[in-house]
């Protein structure tokens, strides 16, 4: 007797297709986010149109007669002007060493804080405090109370080895305030990569554990592929920000001595209140936003990178 597999003759199961939302739905969901929407609109886009108009315009605020059209005449002077290459090299070096050193220290001191010790939440707290200082505060605190070559800490610390009343901010004016970047950025650092510390998985260690693998090992094995996607991104939110630096500039040495430290957002400044340029000013502020753009979208892609991530592992 032959036996009919009955399986083939079950109909499909039907596939249940979530309902697409009409478009008054679909707007009835947008319009609580209209305000906000109009907003960023108003404080952000508006102002870089009328910087884009001026960036084509000759315009001094010193000179009568308003504002005349000049055509590229003023991104022609902004990719030509020797200044203009100092100051770019200038924010690249101040980013560059800035956000560097301080993923390392981050890195470190993340490694230390995620070990349990009497008084960690104190030790965390106290890290921290240089990140919640107000940059102008800081700035204000290092070229005075540290700094001074006459009665600064840093100065009578080092007298010991022989070292007696240097001025740092005139001898040392970019590692100044380079130290000072470092200093009050390590706290993010050290935030973003200690949450990824504690979101390891305890079992995968104790696993490295048993097997015998070191300390160097393990970090080097284990806990660093698992915490590249954290440093990545605390290295392009820090360049992000770090690469508008004006308080430290502008406080601790202003620029100088001559441009030794003077940075693309000084630079802007400087166009501004002292050659009146108002058209070359916009026409630079145009250039260094299209830089920041091409950062912000790299830090976008790692922000996607850092999801899929945490999918991948959850």
């Amino acid at each position: 007797m032959a036996v009919i597999d009955t399986s083939t003759l079950l109909a499909p199961e039907p596939v249940i297709r979530p309902r697409e939302a009409s478009r008054r739905e679909r707007w009835q969901r947008r319009l609580p986010l209209l305000p906000a929407l109009i907003y960023i609109v108003i404080v952000t886009q508006i102002p870089f149109l009328v910087t884009l108009w001026y960036s084509f315009q000759n315009y001094f605020f010193d000179v009568p007669g308003g504002a005349h059209w000049a055509g590229l005449s003023n991104y022609k002077s902004v990719f030509t002007s020797a200044a203009f290459r100092s100051a770019l090299w200038h924010s690249v070096i101040m980013t560059v060493t800035a956000v560097i050193v301080a993923m390392i220290l981050g890195v470190a001191f993340a490694l230390l804080l995620d070990r349990k010790f009497i008084g960690r939440g104190v030790v965390r707290t106290l890290i921290i405090t240089p990140f919640l200082v107000m940059p102008a505060a800081a700035a204000l605190v290092w070229a005075g109370p540290m700094l001074d070559p006459n009665f600064g800490l840093l100065n009578y610390l080092l007298q010991p080895f022989g070292v007696h009343h240097v001025a740092w901010l005139s001898t040392h004016a970019l590692g100044s305030v380079i130290v000072v970047m470092i200093w009050q950025w390590t706290p993010f650092m050290m935030l973003i990569v200690l949450a990824g510390l504690q979101s390891q998985p305890a079992d995968v260690l104790e696993a490295a554990k048993v097997d015998g693998a070191g300390a160097l090992a393990t970090f080097r094995e284990l806990t660093f592929p698992f915490l590249r996607p954290y440093i990545e991104l605390g290295i392009l939110l820090g360049s992000i920000y770090l690469v508008n630096v004006f308080d430290q500039v502008r406080l601790m040495t202003n620029g100088g001595p001559g441009t030794a430290t003077t940075n693309l957002p000084f630079y802007l400044y400087q166009q501004v209140n002292f050659a009146f340029d108002v058209g070359g000013a916009a026409a630079a502020g145009v250039v260094t936003v299209i830089l920041t753009i091409i950062v912000a979208t790299l830090a976008l892609r790692m922000f996607a990178r850092v999801f899929q991530f945490e999918e991948a592992s959850s």
